[in-house]
């Protein structure tokens, strides 16, 4: 008697992380992937523009996302996210020109907000309390309703920390989700904070070794194939129909859907799911860092948000971008420059650049959209969901992505 079989739809960092959960020998594993590459909006690509390879989106991490460190373990490349080896931020007001390094400590009694060398100039100790609000939110509560978005903490710490995190503005934002990050990272000290990026690229870190991980284990990759219906039954998934080819679902094998939230819609009708979206901006512009540039600077009072120094480039994240998503490109990048250049103060004219804007890049995190988040189960028996829109608990990030993943992958292994 053949081994059951677990199909996946969708290699992003959610199917990705399912699959590997899923290579321990019980189960037979099949991975299907619409587009011709694995990482989903987690990924790197050749950009004949720039003559380089960058990655589609800026994606900063933090020590205490303990799904992706255990999920980069797994593959083998920990050693891909480069950090300090204490929590530090760099940030530049533009309005006032101050510049300032945030330095939480290590521990959990968070003694840093005494010494006014490791906070935001300009406030006191008793300022940063206010933040715990937010753990005391009343279920269904914004930001707004759980602490004062008013205040040089709010403007120079908490807004930038939470629409980085959210992708929505902080003051329409989930208490409950801006808690969790909280939670999770600050809350716990400085060793749970600490930045990380990719430095050689989000698919050397996530995508490929990923690949080389689950071919090794004998997952089948299939690249290019489209789910276009599920054929069901008696409450199960019977068949998965890709345009002309159909695959037979059999009575002991379960799906996991982890596509988009619109796809999924699309395939499950009555499905409930987030109504609104943000945008992101990024922005790459070809020009080697000044020497002292820190790797990430949080930029205060400007178009852009996050500045993110490579060896061979400058990017740059602007969340919930709406505002700037139909600027002509042209415009657009002349503006970033602007902030770019004045953050970094170099005095040179627009380098060659490339703009990605993502319209629909993550669910809105509002308390509206958050209450639409489905679950991993759905009415059919061996049918689960994965996703970084499904209810996690957390925003649409990549720890939220990943821990989606292994929390339906953990579903199958109890016997769904």
């Amino acid at each position: 008697m053949p081994q059951p079989k677990v199909h996946i739809i969708g290699a992003g960092l959610a199917g990705l992380a399912a699959a590997l959960r899923l290579t321990d020998g019980s189960r037979r594993v099949a991975l299907y992937e619409a587009a011709p590459q694995a990482g989903g909006r987690c990924r790197s690509y050749f950009d004949s523009t720039l003559n380089m390879t960058i990655d589609n989106g800026n994606h900063l991490l933090l020590s205490g996302n303990r799904a992706t460190l255990s999920f980069l373990r797994e593959i083998g490349a920990e050693d891909q996210l480069k950090g300090p080896a204490h929590a530090e931020f760099s940030f530049v007001d533009l309005a006032s020109n101050e510049r300032w390094v945030l330095r939480p400590n290590d521990g959990p009694i968070p003694w840093w907000i005494s010494q006014p060398s490791r906070r935001v100039p300009g406030t006191r100790a008793a300022d940063y309390l206010d933040v715990l609000g937010l753990l005391r939110a009343a279920k269904g509560a914004s930001i707004k309703a759980a602490i004062r978005c008013e205040g040089t903490v709010y403007e120079r710490l908490w807004r930038p920390f939470f629409l980085a995190a959210l992708n929505t503005a902080p003051e329409e934002g989930a208490a409950s989700l801006a808690a969790e990050i909280l939670r999770e990272t600050l809350a716990k000290g400085g060793k749970a904070c600490r930045p990380l990026i990719a430095a050689n690229g989000l698919s050397e870190a996530f995508a490929t070794p990923a690949l080389r991980r689950l071919t090794a284990k004998g997952v089948e990759v299939v690249f290019e194939r489209r789910l276009s219906a599920l054929e069901c039954k008696d409450r199960r998934v019977n068949a998965l129909s890709f345009g002309g080819e159909r695959i037979d679902v059999a009575a002991g094998d379960c799906v996991i859907l982890a596509v988009p939230a619109a796809v999924a819609a699309s395939l499950l009708l009555g499905l409930s799911t987030p109504a609104a979206y943000r945008g992101i901006v990024n922005a790459h512009f070809k020009v080697v860092p000044p020497p002292r540039c820190p790797p990430i600077l949080g930029v205060i009072h400007g178009t852009i948000e996050w500045l993110f120094a490579f060896p061979d480039r400058l990017s740059v994240t602007i969340s919930a971008a709406d505002r700037l998503i139909d600027l002509p490109r042209e415009e657009l990048a002349a503006r970033i420059w602007s902030d770019v250049a004045r953050a970094t103060q170099i005095a040179r004219p627009l380098p060659a650049w490339q703009i990605i804007k993502e319209k629909r890049a993550t669910f809105a995190a509002t308390v509206e959209d958050e209450a639409l988040r489905p679950g991993i189960r759905t009415e059919f028996a061996n049918l689960l969901l994965a996703g970084d829109w499904t209810a996690t608990g957390l925003p649409a990030t990549i720890e939220g992505a990943i821990r989606s993943g292994f929390a339906a992958a953990d579903t199958v292994l109890r016997g769904a």
